[in-house]
């Protein structure tokens, strides 16, 4: 892999859609830079700090929120002269979002008291009075024609139809939770996912027309669910819950077809290998060399490693895991399925139980089995699947990258100094790799995935 230099940021940063460029929020200055040379293109100049940037599907155009004042400032890659401001005055801006023409902006009020639709094209503005979240119960079908958005009134949940292209409600229907938590619709916008609360452990699918088709739960004591997720395919859907279970659905017959547990320790038989995070000592020969106290000294003060590299081994079973206990007596308490993603080709999925938050569990969901196990020295901080293929890429706040493929697993050094990945983000096309720190980033450039990979732990 090759690592560019790296670049300073004091926000998020993100890909284009179309990968041509990144958006850098850089205190009051959002700074659009070419994926290719790196060279900046565009310099917007904001209102204050800009908290949340976001690009337009066409990544024609890029908006910024400035939660603090609060507003939201957009901007024109195309017609730098071209600005954008949308203040809700005293009903303030919690969260905004693009539709998927590119034309619309959503932006949801300070306590959820209504949700705006302003257009890019007139001066006209749709109103949605109480949305249930800020940030979430909003989902667009995959043709962008359709929108549903959680409404509450009367202490009752509703889902709300609006056509994408006059912002007009096609429908209104009540549903039966007594707290949403979210909503996603499927692949193949032909059903609606919701789920409750986690003190109620409810995962119902409806049909647009407002017709419930299904209802899971799969206990009904302690907390439920955390984490849902549709496959790519549209095939299955995986249901992570607090008992640190996660359920898969077959779209035919929405029954679960596959459970996977994550137990604290691994025992056999198991076929999955275990592939465990080591130091590795790097060997030089100094016999020969005359260095310096100083030279010494600075070195090892720069040197962020310790002059230590890192592996994967194979462990053998059984085995136990790190884990810990979250305490009886706090809310939100660290453990179920905190983490969830699939691969792009539906074949697999990652999970991370927040109980055990070094290890990052892959199952093979057409074996039905566990494919592999990794255990990290650290928390797992983000985990992201190749786009174009079953790569995945984990980090853990340390300068190493750790990926997976079904032919094995392996650790890759960053060589920036005191750069450690807290985050990262994959290209459209699978060749490039966004890489944050805490004050700056920089990105990869990673060989495509070919069709057999012969990668091994040693390597």
């Amino acid at each position: 892999m090759e690592f560019t230099e790296a670049y300073k940021l004091t926000g998020p940063c993100c890909f284009s859609p179309n990968s041509r460029f990144i958006a850098v929020a850089v205190d009051y200055r959002l700074v659009i830079r070419d994926t290719q040379s790196f060279k900046v293109v565009q310099l917007f100049s904001c209102l204050d700090k800009i908290s949340y940037i976001e690009w337009a599907l066409d990544s024609e155009y890029i908006l910024c929120g400035l939660y603090k004042r609060p507003m939201i400032q957009a901007w024109s890659l195309t017609q730098p002269e071209w600005t954008c401001k949308i203040d809700e005055g005293p009903a303030g801006i919690a969260y905004a979002r693009w539709s998927p023409d590119s034309r619309h902006i959503l932006t949801t009020s300070d306590f959820q008291l209504r949700l705006t639709v302003w257009s890019l094209l007139n001066t006209a503005c749709v109103h949605v009075q109480w949305p249930k979240h800020a940030s979430k119960g909003v989902a667009f079908t995959q043709d962008g024609k359709f929108a549903a958005i959680c409404t509450r009134r009367d202490c009752k949940d509703y889902i709300n139809l609006l056509s994408c292209q006059t912002w007009e409600i096609m429908g209104v229907f009540a549903v039966d939770t007594l707290d949403l938590a979210d909503i996603e619709w499927s692949p193949d916008d032909s059903a609606i996912v919701i789920w409750d609360s986690p003190l109620e452990y409810k995962v119902l699918i409806y049909s647009p027309d407002g017709r419930c088709l299904f209802k899971y739960q799969a206990y009904e004591s302690g907390l439920g669910v955390k984490s849902v997720s549709w496959s790519p395919c549209g095939q299955f859907l995986a249901v992570g819950s607090y008992d640190q279970m996660l359920r898969v659905l077959s779209h035919l017959t929405w029954k679960t077809f596959a459970e996977f547990m994550h137990l604290s320790t691994v025992r056999g038989p198991c076929f999955a290998p275990v592939f465990k995070e080591v130091d590795e000592p790097l060997q030089l020969d100094m016999s020969e060399l005359c260095l310096n106290d100083d030279f010494m000294q600075s070195n090892s003060e720069d040197a962020p490693d310790g002059h230590f590299r890192v592996r994967y081994e194979v462990m053998e079973v059984p085995i136990s895991l790190p884990s810990q206990k979250p305490p009886a007596d706090k809310p939100n308490p660290k453990q179920g399925i905190g983490l969830m993603s699939w691969s792009r080709d539906s074949q697999y999925i990652c999970t991370r139980n927040d109980s055990m938050p070094t290890a990052l569990w892959i199952w093979d969901i057409h074996r039905l089995e566990l494919a592999a196990i990794l255990v990290q020295k650290d928390p797992i901080r983000a985990a992201a699947w190749d786009p174009t293929g079953a790569r995945i890429v984990v980090c853990t706040g340390s300068s190493h990258l750790y990926m997976w493929t079904p032919s094995g697993a392996y650790c890759v050094s960053n060589p920036l100094p005191q750069f450690n990945i807290t985050d990262l983000k994959w290209n459209s096309d699978g060749s490039c790799l966004l890489l944050k720190d805490k004050e700056s980033f920089c990105c990869a450039a990673v060989d495509v995935l070919p069709e057999s990979s012969d990668y091994s732990s040693d390597d």
